[in-house]
């Protein structure tokens, strides 16, 4: 029997950097050790490659300001290249051309197509350009091209339900989850501390993400300006490793995930400041290293964390983080850590995420009922 060909493509896709990437290459890895389908991966890159069962790549120009992403500046090629792939099911993995190109080539080759909703592009918009009406006429624009849709995926409730208010019914929730072997409470090593120059009484949080608005920044530089030490500020994400205060220091990017999850097994716990998490992946990494976290109560964030494996503090709000971050010490933080640990394992791994997805993609491919296939995986746990 011929393996089902599935194309996952977007546009979110850099090689060192972002949840998409590293939900898609999770996704790779783990459909690679399933029997019965070929999965390929059709994003940006630096040159134009067509490899069927791996990563294919459209030549595109590099983003300034961004972590590698690119930007294709031939639409007419991301349709071709689906063509030659000759897909059994696609997903795009973001509202731009390449989710045109899956649906008409979906609909030529009479096959079911999928978007997932990373990002939430109607707020996105209106943030950067302003004004209700922009953010309207973005929302009128997604739901017009997921109406070309056989099935939506959300990774979180908040997102459905964004998805649900823009009159799109044919949306369902699908997590994202960490791999918790090297997201693991082993990571943790105490001769980083020492590479940073701290004491064994240093209180270190550790952020790690890029630093644009919706990260909310500012706010947690503020927070720990109030804390000074022995609180101590870990930010992974810059260009280069500096020391921004005196209790703030600022540590390159890590590509990767096994020094990730190092840094974060061994802070204290995770600090996040973000407001407009759609999911909130780093959160999920920390946790399964056995961390607590701290982070604002807004967006997706709640859905993940509550006070079994950490705290919350309001949105926006210096005073409130630091409080929060203040309050973390006076907790049992390994208890909270375990908590936070076992919650990953019980709902966010990825053999768990992926089984689910692989459930509704077999429903669409033999014509069956989404739904069903729903409360199939429920009944399964």
């Amino acid at each position: 029997m011929n393996p089902r060909r599935l194309v996952d493509t977007t546009l979110f896709y850099s090689p060192t950097s972002g949840g998409v990437r590293r939900y898609l290459t999770a996704k790779h890895a783990w459909l690679s050790a399933q029997a019965g389908w070929e999965h390929t991966l059709l994003v940006p890159g630096a040159q134009e490659r067509l490899e069927p069962g791996g990563i294919s790549t459209l030549r595109g120009v590099p983003v300034p300001g961004s972590f590698n992403y690119r930007l294709p500046l031939n639409p007419r090629r991301w349709l071709h290249c689906l063509e030659a792939l000759t897909p059994d099911l696609i997903e795009a993995g973001d509202a731009f051309h390449p989710a045109w190109a899956s649906w008409r080539i979906a609909r030529q080759r009479g096959i079911p197509c999928v978007a997932f909703f990373h990002s939430n592009m109607p707020r996105i918009i209106a943030h950067r350009c302003g004004g209700r009406l922009t953010e309207r006429l973005a929302g009128n624009y997604v739901r017009a091209l997921y109406a070309h849709f056989d099935l939506v995926l959300a990774p979180s409730r908040l997102m459905l339900e964004m998805l649900e208010q823009l009159g799109i019914a044919h949306a369902v929730h699908q997590p994202l989850g960490v791999d918790a072997s090297v997201f693991h409470p082993d990571r943790r090593n105490e001769r980083l501390r020492e590479r940073l120059g701290l004491t064994e009484t240093a209180r270190v949080l550790a952020y790690a993400g890029r630093f644009t608005d919706e990260k909310n920044v500012p706010v947690l530089l503020r927070a720990f300006a109030k804390l000074g030490r022995p609180y101590h500020l870990l930010m992974i994400g810059g260009s280069r490793a500096r020391q921004l205060a005196s209790n703030v220091t600022l540590l390159p990017y890590r590509r990767d995930s096994m020094e990730l999850a190092q840094w974060l097994a061994s802070a204290d716990a995770l600090v996040h400041a973000g407001t407009r998490e759609t999911f909130g992946l780093v959160i999920l990494e920390a946790m399964a290293c056995g961390r607590p976290v701290v982070a604002a109560r807004a967006g997706a964030v709640p859905e993940l964390l509550d006070e079994r494996c950490g705290l919350l503090s309001e949105p926006g709000d210096a005073d409130s983080l630091a409080g929060a971050v203040a309050a973390l010490y006076d907790c049992d933080r390994d208890a909270l850590g375990q908590r936070a640990r076992a919650r990953v394992l019980q709902c966010f791994t990825w053999q768990r995420v992926f089984q689910r997805q692989l459930a509704l993609y077999r429903a669409l491919l033999a014509g069956g009922s989404v739904r069903t296939a729903e409360e199939e995986v429920a009944e399964a746990g």
